[in-house]
């Protein structure tokens, strides 16, 4: 195979971001195979702006049809892993936009037919191709600042209006979406927070419903989580705060990463902090040290990093930025804080499956029907759909 031919399943706002970077010819190594979507209007979109790609009415028809190697899965969370699942059977490739699904128990399957397969599955996260990022995970994982103490995520730069949410029947409800900000725009921070530090085995959360706008699920968050060395964390996301806040702080035993407003910087330690407590004679004293700011080789590919990687792995076997299989990791921790703020307490990792499946279930045989005509947004410069 000299080129993958990519198959879209889905020409929403992502979708079609990812069309016309494939068609752009943006991605070594992978062209446009074709396109699916239900909606006849995104259909015809398609058809006049790729002109001789197949548009097809049906995924299974698009999967079916030999016009692809693998497809790029840009549909309502509840489908990912449906179609990644016919994907694998049929021996394509799948790329997956985040969340990897709604549920965990869904996504476990996924990943068993994908390792089943045999063939490429991967997930787009892209903010892990994001240099800040991957300089955190480097120092954090690298182990030269000692143990992680601390983790504070303030993730409030998501906001979105009464409009976004109007755009689509199946947004915010837990029929269509299966959550609000936590499965929408929060994918990328919760797997980067995982990727970075680690999985927590506590979590506490508290999860707000419409309590900015008028939908049925969460637009306001604040979770507390503990890991297994004893470190704690605190996350807190909504799609309601502006100005919003985006500020990560990491505390290690010998510093402290902070990266906010495009900047990562470290206050070193020259000193273990746990020694200096121990034997430091003087009950004021800190152990010293000085802020650093962190080199980083600046790249940020974002999307068509991710696809390249994907190519890469087709064609040469390379690494991709993320493995399909991981995507089950932060979905675990946004179904721990929904499933903690529906039963009122704390719950332990790993996570009862079963119990959130059912409680999910009630939600959406509840779920309220939505009438809405579809409105697709430029979504250039933004990590969530």
């Amino acid at each position: 195979m000299e080129s993958v031919r990519m198959g879209i399943i889905g020409v929403g706002n992502m979708g079609s971001s990812h069309a016309r970077c494939i068609a752009g010819g943006q991605v070594e190594g992978m062209t446009l195979g074709g396109v699916a979507d239900v909606d006849p209007a995104r259909r015809q979109w398609a058809a006049e702006t790729f002109p001789g790609v197949p548009v097809f009415e049906d995924a299974l028809a698009l999967m079916d049809s030999g016009v692809c190697d693998a497809i790029l899965i840009a549909t309502p969370h509840y489908l990912h892993p449906v179609y990644a699942i016919e994907g694998f059977r049929r021996g394509l490739h799948v790329m997956s936009e985040k969340p990897a699904g709604v549920y965990t128990k869904q996504v476990r399957e996924m990943n068993e037919a994908a390792a089943r397969s045999g063939v490429v599955f991967g997930v787009m996260f892209n903010q892990r191709t994001n240099h800040l990022y991957r300089k955190m995970r480097e120092l954090v994982q690298g182990g030269e600042l000692g143990a992680i103490k601390r983790t504070n995520w303030i993730i409030t730069d998501w906001y979105r209006t009464q409009a976004y949410y109007d755009s689509g029947s199946w947004r915010a409800t837990w029929a269509g979406e299966g959550g609000g900000v936590l499965l929408n725009q929060c994918p990328h921070n919760l797997d980067l927070w995982q990727w970075i530090c680690g999985m927590p085995s506590r979590v506490h959360a508290v999860c707000h419903n419409g309590k900015w706008h008028d939908i049925e699920v969460e637009d306001d968050v604040t979770a507390y989580v503990e890991y297994p060395n004893g470190a704690t964390g605190v996350f807190v996301t909504t799609t309601a705060d502006s100005p919003g806040t985006n500020r990560f702080e990491v505390t290690l035993d010998r510093g402290k990463l902070v990266c906010e407003e495009g900047r990562l910087r470290l206050f070193r330690l020259r000193e273990s902090e746990r020694e200096f407590c121990r034997t430091a004679k003087e009950g004021f004293a800190q152990p010293a040290g000085e802020w650093v700011e962190l080199v980083t080789d600046g790249e940020n590919p974002q999307h068509r990093g991710v696809l390249q990687a994907f190519a890469g792995a087709i064609l040469l076997g390379t690494p991709l930025v993320a493995r399909g299989e991981e995507g089950i990791n932060g979905l675990t921790i946004s179904n721990a804080m929904h499933l903690s703020s529906w039963l009122g307490k704390p719950v332990e990792l790993p996570l009862d499956e079963e119990l959130f499946w059912r409680l999910l279930q009630e939600r959406i045989a509840a779920s309220r029907k939505k009438t809405a005509q579809a409105v697709h947004f430029d979504v250039a410069g933004s990590f969530g759909a």
